[in-house]
């Protein structure tokens, strides 16, 4: 189910709003509903601690009575158990202790007579019209009565009602200002994004700014890499038609030549007439090859190949994968360097590991310098062997190494035609080795050669 879109000028005041309205309901709830409720725990909770605080006393009780009784604003009688009566702020207003009341005189004489050294009281002072507090406190001398009045709380009630309503007004209102101006500074470097992200999906090269706002300077900065990397993908695909256009011409340019000429010329002479067939052969074999090597990229790609993992030697992989080039090394002097162990026991996919080394020793035999040396090494690590495919060619840039194993990626811009290669054979590479989870990369510096390296678990 889809959502319905809304401004984020209108989101922006809706929360600002609601979350006023949530500190505005609390602030309500506290103040005016809970506020009696609140008072009277106050005043319970005072009335507790000093009367705490009394039956702690032991010495000078009339002084710290005297300081309780001015510093809280209770009134207090002290009862001496030799009939001599103390009263402490008694001209309080609302103290009802030394005044005759009768029920206040009851329930001291309840006190006095109960087994309890601590009692509490709540009555209502009918003077005032006002609930109270009476607690009675039993000391080595006499007893202790402390007397409070709960003040009224309505009238103070109904003033924070009315201020409460003008403070709801007046958040609402500032909310909405404060939504606008933001949604404004939000929204308008979205906004910007936005028009410039149509363009940029209409083809258009465009330049994301800075605004000053980490997440959405973050978004241009993701937006501006995601452009850098479409840019060079049309690039890098405009090169693979290039090359695979000239990789598919060039061998159907030859065999319609030389087909011709042997239906018009060496059609009578055998020898011309086989060295022509053969060239066409030639051809067809590199052409098959163009078109095995796309289908196996997409194949390994779309996970529609089985991994077949067994133990094998792959020394002796190498070894056979290198017993292909002896034509090249009797013909153009190839060299390999070869420094392995007698025997590296692994466990993988033998048929898509000899790939690998098939393509590498391809690549390296291309780009390798004019002393066609093609170095292969293999190191024993700890749960592993390290292969390594070295070339002692050009090299290449340091920016450029993280492009080479892209289908799109020509090392070469001036395409040449490979000795045994299709030009896409480092994607193959690099998709074989990822669904291994073998590690894999490539090491190179300017006029110093190239490296392939990658690891095959051991058995």
């Amino acid at each position: 189910m889809n959502k319905k879109s809304t401004s984020m000028n209108a989101k922006t005041l809706l929360y600002l709003i609601l979350f006023s309205a949530g500190i505005l309901l609390t602030t309500w709830l506290f103040q005016i509903v809970y506020l009696k409720y609140s008072y009277r725990d106050y005043q319970t909770r005072l009335m507790n601690r000093l009367a705490q605080k009394i039956q702690g006393t032991r010495d000078d009780v009339s002084s710290t009575l005297e300081k309780i009784a001015y510093e809280n604003e209770v009134c207090i009688e002290y009862r001496m158990y030799d009939g001599k009566n103390f009263f402490y702020n008694t001209m309080m207003n609302g103290c009802a202790l030394g005044k005759n009341n009768f029920e206040l005189l009851q329930l001291e004489q309840n006190f006095l007579v109960s087994n309890s050294t601590i009692q509490d009281y709540q009555l209502v002072n009918k003077e005032y019209e006002a609930k109270a507090f009476l607690y009675g406190i039993k000391l080595e001398k006499g007893s202790v009565f402390l007397y409070r009045t709960l003040e009224d709380v309505s009238g103070a009630n109904m003033v924070l009602k009315d201020q409460l309503i003008y403070l709801t007004i007046i958040a609402i209102i500032l909310a909405s200002v404060i939504a606008y101006f933001l949604s404004k500074k939000l929204s308008g470097p979205i906004l910007d994004i936005t028009r410039k992200a149509k363009k940029l999906g209409s083809g258009n090269e465009v330049q994301f700014s800075k605004y000053g706002i980490l997440e959405i300077d973050e978004l241009a900065s993701v937006l501006s890499n995601a452009q850098s990397d479409m840019l060079k993908t049309d690039e890098l695909r405009r090169d693979l038609m290039a090359n695979v256009s000239h990789d598919l011409k060039t061998p159907l340019t030859m065999i319609k030549a030389y087909a011709e000429m042997v239906k018009d010329i060496s059609y009578k002479d055998d020898k011309k007439r086989e060295e022509h067939c053969n060239i066409i052969m030639d051809e067809v074999d590199r052409l098959n090859l163009l078109v095995n090597d796309i289908l196996t990229l997409s194949k390994i790609q779309a996970n529609a190949e089985q991994m077949e993992m067994k133990e094998f030697d792959l020394v002796q992989e190498i070894n056979t994968i290198l017993s292909r080039y002896e034509i090249i090394k009797e013909t153009e002097n190839y060299h390999f360097e070869l420094s392995m162990p007698e025997k590296a026991m692994v466990f993988a996919d033998q048929t898509k590991i000899g790939q690998v080394i098939y393509n590498l020793v391809n690549n390296a035999i291309n780009y390798t310098g004019d002393d066609k040396v093609v170095k292969i090494h293999i190191k024993k690590q700890k749960d592993s062997y390290l292969v390594e495919i070295i070339d002692t060619g050009k090299g290449m840039r340091e920016e450029d190494l993280p492009y080479i194993w892209d289908k799109y990626y020509k090392n070469d811009k001036n395409h040449k035609r490979n000795v045994v290669s299709t030009g896409i054979g480092l994607s193959i590479v690099k998709s074989i080795l990822e669904r291994h989870n073998f590690e894999y990369g490539v090491k190179s510096k300017i006029n110093h050669g190239t490296t392939f390296y990658f690891s095959v678990k051991k058995k």
